[in-house]
């Protein structure tokens, strides 16, 4: 840990303690949060309010640290191992307790059980799981999938299962790249279906999966887009709005079709021929919602939103990302699955090319065409994707310059001599931001309903400005505040 990093505060894997609790419960709540996540830090020796560098004695530290290793030991269920070692810091002594990302999940803390002893970490705080993220907890801890679960209340046909079948061949037809792999579509069966787990056999008999009820879109699971356009930059004034159900191919072509009806289109010349291009490429689109619908947490009741802005495609999927991915791995081509059964039937209906390939392809199109590289925001409540429309400034933009009065340059930005306005994340951070100087101590559903957002929303801004440094929370869970740091 260095001077820069404990200056940089607290965040979604470090919290400070200036001393070792008398009560352990007061940092094992953080343990089990770690281990529920991506792992993390607790850094005891360092004061969370000043980040001044306290250290402990030499006497104590050893008694200390036994002490913590103790403490995990007897209060987490499943056991909890953390790394514990002494680090030097500023000429003092702290203690680093490392918790590694778990695989047996969920964790919890055993004096309050299952129910109410499970914590996580959102927004760079440690807090109770809800019922959502405890059952997702507990399919990943069991290396189990959602959709291939059987579909409680269901029931499904002979005639049903052809009509799925031959619907899945023609996709696959459709969507193939060339007459070669058209030739290639094979059949698809209800031994198949069986294999991916979209149906399940019992006696005999073929029940539907929760990955059935999805992919045909009936049964009690409500699956569906939601698109909008809205004028401006926020959500203040819609244009126009639609919501999309039915089979997830249909869903899928419907929003992206809504997309391209709301996003400019141009022309070039290719020779002697004139070519219609639009503002964003369109692979880069259908890939997006296709990625969206096949990595979204269907435990999670939302729905997925495809909102097209004046300055940009936003494109938000529910449910965090799952164990072992991150945002930075995900852009690298990592791909984890979430949804097995459906990602088997993506990929034979030719809506899947290569696993991981996805979203790197997608930030080679979009900046390849003169934009900005897609922008990645959340992925501990939901992920929201940005594609901002209007090429990049530094390879297509025009910066005007003139000189004052005074001879300073006065600089216009703009692309062409248009104005560029601020982005909904801007205006956001700075009514958040006055909202925290009125009142620090409130909370984050507090903030939300002051500037007119969702929880979710302030959520992801508050990652960002903690992660970013400009912001800090001091005190307790109980009873904290928020300080603005820059």
């Amino acid at each position: 840990m260095t001077i820069e990093e404990i200056l940089a505060g607290e965040s979604k894997n470090v919290e400070f303690k200036e001393n070792l609790p008398e009560k352990s419960i007061k940092y094992m709540k953080s343990v089990v949060a770690f281990a529920n996540g991506t792992g993390g830090k607790i850094i005891f020796g360092i004061a969370d309010k000043t980040r001044e560098v306290v250290g402990f004695d030499k006497e104590d530290v050893f008694k200390k640290m036994d002490a913590i290793a103790n403490a995990v030991s007897d209060s987490c269920e499943p056991a909890i191992i953390p790394d514990i070692t002494l680090q030097t810091v500023d000429g003092k002594t702290v203690i680093v307790a490392e918790i590694s990302e778990g695989r047996q999940r969920p964790y919890y803390i055993k004096a309050l059980g299952r129910e109410r002893g499970v914590y996580v970490r959102v927004a760079g705080t440690t807090r109770l799981a809800d019922e959502y993220m405890i059952k997702e907890l507990m399919l990943e801890g069991s290396n189990r999938y959602f959709d291939q679960a059987l579909c409680t209340g269901l029931s499904v046909t002979e005639e049903e299962i052809d009509t799925l079948c031959k619907a899945m061949k023609e996709q696959a037809v459709k969507n193939a790249h060339n007459e070669e792999q058209k030739a290639s579509v094979k059949d698809v069966g209800k031994q198949q279906l069986r294999s991916w787990g979209i149906l399940i056999e019992r006696d005999g008999k073929d029940y539907p999966s929760n990955a059935y009820a999805i992919l045909t879109g009936c049964g009690g699971l409500h699956v569906a887009i939601q698109c909008g356009v809205f004028k401006g930059t926020t959500k203040a004034v819609f244009v126009d709005r639609r919501e999309y159900t039915g089979p997830l191919w249909e869903q899928i072509e419907e929003a992206f079709q809504f997309v391209l009806r709301n996003i400019h289109l141009g022309a070039t010349l290719v020779g002697i021929y004139r070519q219609d291009i639009y503002e964003i490429p369109p692979d880069a689109i259908r890939e997006l919602i296709i990625n969206a619908v096949v990595h979204r947490s269907y435990l999670d009741h939302g729905t997925i939103q495809v909102a097209v802005y004046d300055n940009r495609l936003e494109i938000t999927s529910p449910g965090k990302l799952p164990m072992g991915q991150t945002l930075e791995r995900m852009k690298e081509g990592y791909s984890k699955i979430r949804n097995e059964a459906l990602a088997h039937a993506f990929s034979y209906m030719n809506l899947i090319e290569h696993w991981g390939s996805g979203i790197p392809r997608i930030i080679d199109k979009v900046k390849s065409a003169g934009l900005h590289e897609p922008e990645f925001i959340g992925g501990e409540v939901d992920l929201r994707i940005n594609i901002y429309r209007g090429q990049n400034d530094t390879n297509n933009a025009r910066i005007n310059a003139k000189k004052t009065k005074n001879g300073v340059n006065d600089i216009k930005n703009g692309i062409d001599g248009v104005k560029i306005s601020r982005t909904k994340e801007q205006v956001q951070i700075e009514k958040l931001l006055q909202a925290i100087e009125k009142n620090p101590f409130a909370t984050q559903a507090y903030y939300a309903e002051q500037i007119g957002v969702s929880k979710r929303t302030v959520s992801r801004i508050f990652v960002s400005l903690q992660q970013n440094g400009v912001l800090v929370q001091n005190g307790t869970n109980r009873k904290s505040n928020w300080v603005i740091i820059k």
